[in-house]
């Protein structure tokens, strides 16, 4: 059975009920039978969704060649994702371009009256809507087994992804052709009328199913993969367009491996996490069987989901099933406290990734439908405190909701602010005024 449609669209749960008095809502607050939740649209600078039929639990940022520190709208980005379908529907890795992403928050225009706009500016009003709806082309590439994470990688000036199959392989594919569809129509005809793409390498050593991959953005071509056995592989590129995969897994984890994360700055140096509750340092130089230079043994009180590594500062963060965030500075990881802790989200912490310019601000994503961005270096100020927001970390910048069951995050790396998650309900892009 074929994937249903995929589409994008702004997001349209504004706040269209005239007199309505609007208040801040707080995760966890009851209902009444006639409120409903809208978002605030000055708050964001631009927010649409995309939708893909099938849920998609991971997905990656494809760096592009349109230039760095993008802020002029509309912006264009894109994103390669693997589906989660149902049993009885085939999966596919999504190349997909995602463009004419205008700003979605509200300006007031110079001469408009606070009584409102005639009709002749209502009509101007849906051509100009029109004309700014976000347009989004896909490339699909048949996978077999749910895609339980991707991640994307330049090599060689190569568009690779690897993908983590369910059914225990992990595979390399090249992204040259879909690419080129999205963004040619000839070439998309071409594309769905040619020759199926297939990996252009497989492992299946794992022997089961894994969740941790990482390319290391310090030695191209070499990846990292850790499956549910608590196994982690080192993958080494050979000639011929092949890896060279040892054999010998890293030894140290005694549950499933999670999530792995590459030093930014020092060559060979891999972070994991685990069922086994514990975050592990290793050096990939030294023998498998002695590469795991620091551990942090009770991490978290429950499963280490995932971890991410700070581009600027020696530091860590990581999130788990017990709902914590905690921050780790690599300096004084072998006292295995963690120098800031943060309890905000209600269930598993599913995602978290560090901003990647600014070293104080990250994001974290979790099964309680809540992303929220953090800013480290804020303290609270007691003055301007409001009541129904004074038990929240001061820390906390901004809660965006909106989407069921949040898989995976990313910021965008150039496009400043923006933050792509992805859920069971689909995509949202979104930037806020807080970053």
């Amino acid at each position: 059975m074929e994937e249903a449609h995929v589409e994008m669209g702004r997001n349209g749960n504004s706040n269209n009920q005239g007199e309505a008095k609007a208040a801040t809502y707080l995760p966890g607050q009851p209902l009444k039978e006639d409120e409903e939740l809208v978002y605030d649209e000055s708050v964001y600078v631009m927010l649409h969704e995309v939708h893909t039929g099938s849920p998609c639990l991971s997905f990656d940022v494809i760096l592009d060649g349109l230039g760095a520190a993008r802020e002029l709208h509309p912006l264009c980005a894109y994103v390669v994702a693997g589906t989660q379908a149902a049993r009885t529907h085939t999966n596919n890795i999504l190349v997909m371009k995602m463009s004419n992403m205008h700003k979605t928050q509200k300006e007031k225009k110079e001469d408009e009256s606070d009584e409102g706009s005639d009709d002749d500016d209502d009509d101007d009003d849906d051509e100009e809507a029109q004309n700014k709806t976000p347009h989004l082309e896909c490339a699909r590439i048949k996978h077999q087994g749910c895609v339980n994470r991707i991640r994307a990688i330049n090599y060689n000036d190569t568009i690779l992804a690897a993908t983590w199959s369910e059914l225990g392989r992990v595979h390399i594919w090249n992204l040259t052709e879909p690419l080129r569809a999205v963004d040619e129509k000839v070439a998309m005809d071409r594309y769905k009328n040619g020759v199926v793409p297939v990996p252009i390498f497989t492992f299946s050593g794992h022997q089961t199913e894994g969740f941790g991959m990482d390319w290391c953005p310090t030695m191209s071509g070499v990846l990292a993969t850790g499956d549910c056995k608590r196994n982690i592989h080192i993958w080494n590129p050979a000639s011929g367009g092949s890896w060279h995969v040892d054999q010998r897994p890293l030894i140290g984890h005694t549950d499933s491996v999670e999530d792995l994360q590459w030093s930014p700055n020092e060559r060979s140096v891999l972070a994991s996490c685990s069922v086994d509750k514990s975050i592990r340092i290793w050096d990939t130089r030294a023998a498998p069987s002695k590469a795991c230079m620091l551990t942090a043994n009770c991490a978290h009180e429950r499963d280490v989901n995932v971890i991410s590594w700070n581009r600027n500062e020696p530091f860590i963060a990581s999130g788990g099933d017990d709902g914590m965030l905690h921050i780790w500075d690599l300096r004084q990881f072998q006292s295995e406290s963690p120098v800031a802790t943060f309890k905000h989200h209600t269930q598993p912490v599913t995602t978290v990734e560090w901003h990647p310019t600014e070293a104080t601000v990250f994001a974290s994503g979790g099964c309680d439908d809540q992303i929220a961005l953090w800013d480290l270096a804020l303290e609270r100020d007691t003055e301007d405190c409001e009541d129904d927001i004074k038990d929240l970390p001061p820390q906390l910048l901004f809660i965006h909701q909106g989407q069921t069951d949040i898989k995976e995050l990313h910021w965008h790396p150039q496009l400043p602010g923006v933050v792509i998650s992805t859920a069971e309900s689909g995509f949202n892009v979104f930037r806020t005024v807080s970053v």
